[in-house]
C-alpha cells in the first residue's frame, strides 16, 4: 500500500465514523434529547428505542463490528498464514476503526440510557476505546519493521546517517553552518526528567525553533534554497530518530503496562456483552430474523 493509498485508507475509515455519528445524531436528536419519561409518547419511540428496529439493529451491528475487530486482529497476530492478507499495521488500523465504529453504534443503541449490569459493559467499552487510542499512540512511537516487529535499540541506531560525511560530500557549507547543522541533530537528553508529556510538548516546539534557526543561518550565509530544504529535511529526520531513541525504553515500558490495563476491560466488556445478548434472546427479542 503506497503512502497515498494509505492516507486514503485512514481518511475513509475516519470519514465513515464521523458521518455515521452525524447521521445518527441528526436523525434521532429529538428522541434522544427528550426526557426519559416522555420518550414513550415520542412518534419515533418504536423506531429508536433499544428494542426498536433502528435501536436494536444498531446494537446488533455494533456488537458484530466489535467482535470482528477484536477476533480478526487476534487471529492476524496469531496465525502467520494470514500475513498474505495485509501487514499487521493495516489490520491494527482496521481493528481500531471497527472498535470505534461499533461503540458509536452501541451508544445510540442504548439511547443514552445506562443502568444495571449492562452499564458496566458500556463503561468498560468506553475505557477500552480510550485506552486503545492511547495504546495506538504508544505503538507508533516504537520503530518497527514493515511487518510490525519492534526494532531493538541497536537496529534503530543503525538507521542513523553520518551527517558529517553527507554534508561534506553534498553541500558547500562554511564552518559555522556546518557545526550548527551537526549540533541540531544531537541527542537532547530532555526525556530524562520523568515528565514525558511535558518533555514531548516542549521538545516539539524546541525542534521547530531549532530547524527555523538553522534555515535562517543557512540563508544568511547564502546557501541555495533547494539545499536548505534538503538539509532541513535531513535534520528533521535525524531529530525524529533521536527522539525515538531517547523515548524507546519509556515507550516499551508504557506499552507493557498498557496491555495490563487494556485487556481486563476488554474481557469484562465481552463477557457482559455475551450475557446481554443471551438474556435478550431468552426474553424473545428479535430483529429482522
Amino acid at each position: 500500500m503506497s503512502p497515498f493509498v494509505h492516507r486514503l485508507y485512514i481518511g475513509a475509515m475516519a470519514t465513515i465514523v464521523i458521518l455515521t455519528t452525524i447521521f445518527l445524531a441528526w436523525n434521532g436528536y429529538s428522541y434522544y434529547s427528550s426526557p426519559l419519561e416522555e420518550r414513550f409518547y415520542h412518534p419515533m419511540h418504536d423506531w429508536f428505542k433499544a428494542s426498536g428496529f433502528m435501536g436494536h439493529g444498531l446494537g446488533i451491528v455494533g456488537t458484530l463490528l466489535i467482535l470482528i475487530g477484536v477476533f480478526g486482529y487476534i487471529a492476524r497476530k496469531r496465525y502467520k498464514s494470514l500475513a498474505r492478507f495485509g501487514r499487521l499495521k493495516y489490520w491494527l488500523e482496521f481493528h481500531i476503526f471497527l472498535c470505534v465504529q461499533g461503540p458509536v453504534m452501541i451508544l445510540f443503541h442504548t439511547t443514552f440510557k445506562f443502568g444495571g449490569v449492562v452499564s458496566i459493559a458500556f463503561w468498560s467499552m468506553i475505557l477500552v476505546v480510550l485506552s486503545g487510542v492511547i495504546g495506538r499512540f504508544i505503538y507508533i512511537q516504537i520503530p518497527r519493521t514493515i511487518e510490525g516487529r519492534a526494532l531493538s535499540l541497536n537496529e534503530i541506531k543503525s538507521m542513523k546517517t553520518d551527517m558529517s560525511d553527507v554534508l561534506k560530500a553534498s553541500y558547500q557549507l562554511d564552518d559555522e553552518s556546518f557545526q550548527l547543522v551537526l549540533a541540531s541533530a544531537q541527542l537532547s537528553g530532555k526525556y530524562q526528567s520523568g515528565n514525558l508529556i511535558g518533555a514531548m510538548i516542549g521538545k516539539y516546539f524546541d525542534d521547530r525553533r531549532l530547524v527555523g534557526q538553522v534555515k535562517s543561518t543557512l540563508r544568511h550565509h547564502g546557501i541555495a534554497p533547494n539545499d536548505i530544504r534538503q538539509i532541513a529535511k535531513m535534520i528533521r529526520n535525524e531529530i525524529s530518530l533521536n527522539n525515538r531513541i531517547e523515548r524507546l525504553q519509556i515507550m516499551q515500558n508504557l506499552f507493557r503496562y498498557w496491555h495490563v490495563a487494556h485487556l481486563p476491560f476488554a474481557i469484562i466488556m465481552l463477557v457482559i456483552m455475551v450475557f446481554h445478548v443471551a438474556v435478550t434472546l431468552a426474553f424473545g427479542y428479535k430483529w429482522i430474523f
